[in-house]
């Protein structure tokens, strides 16, 4: 199994990348974040692979970080959820954007992915919200967003920042934390908010 591959980019575009490893052209399909990540033709590179193989082809998905891999290969285990797929969602959310969605029951997030409907967006997040914590949760949780610490003053204002932070918008993310307990943790506030806003969706 091949785990990362380090070298020259010989050719790319906004879904793949050629990488020259020692005298070897691997050819690469990359989510759109990956490729933008990337240095441009000539430059040096380490991406993070993962190896398809199916009865016809054997291919090579690449990316920038480990979490975006780890999460690449979660949503493809999901049924229903192919390599296309997958790589539709990491191009349109990022791996912590999904890691809240999918925390909050927020199908509908998913969907902004190209060839994602609702039930598929549906099946994700059912399969995978007890997955996510213990994978890729581990090292993206609500804590980055909002610290686990009991909530200071500003608690409903954190709360607010790290919901646009997330691609909410402002009075998407009032309306979320209207009515919630000020006393409780930031990261409490988040969560109940993306719960809510699950909900209304």
């Amino acid at each position: 199994m091949i785990y990362c591959l380090t070298g020259k980019i010989l050719e790319k575009t906004a879904d793949s990348a050629v990488i020259d490893c020692g005298g070897v052209g691997y050819f690469v399909s990359v989510p759109s974040t990956t490729a933008g990540a990337l240095p441009g033709t000539g430059g040096t590179c380490t991406v993070y692979t993962h190896m398809n193989i199916t009865e016809n082809d054997v291919s090579l998905f690449g990316f920038a970080t480990r979490e975006e891999k780890n999460m690449f290969e979660l949503l493809t285990a999901v049924s229903g959820v192919g390599p296309k797929a997958g790589l539709a969602i990491l191009s349109a959310l990022s791996v912590q954007r999904i890691v809240f969605a999918v925390s909050g029951g927020d199908h509908k997030a998913l969907t902004a992915a190209n060839g994602v409907g609702p039930k598929l967006a549906q099946r994700i997040v059912l399969e995978l919200k007890d997955k996510l914590g213990k994978t890729v949760g581990s090292s993206v949780t609500l804590s980055d967003v909002g610290g686990a610490r009991p909530a200071p003053a500003g608690a409903m204002q954190q709360a607010a920042e790290a919901l646009t932070a997330l691609g909410y918008t402002g009075s998407e993310a009032a309306a979320a934390l209207a009515g919630l307990d000020e006393t409780l943790p930031v990261q409490e506030l988040i969560r109940l908010a993306l719960q809510g806003i699950g909900k209304r969706r």
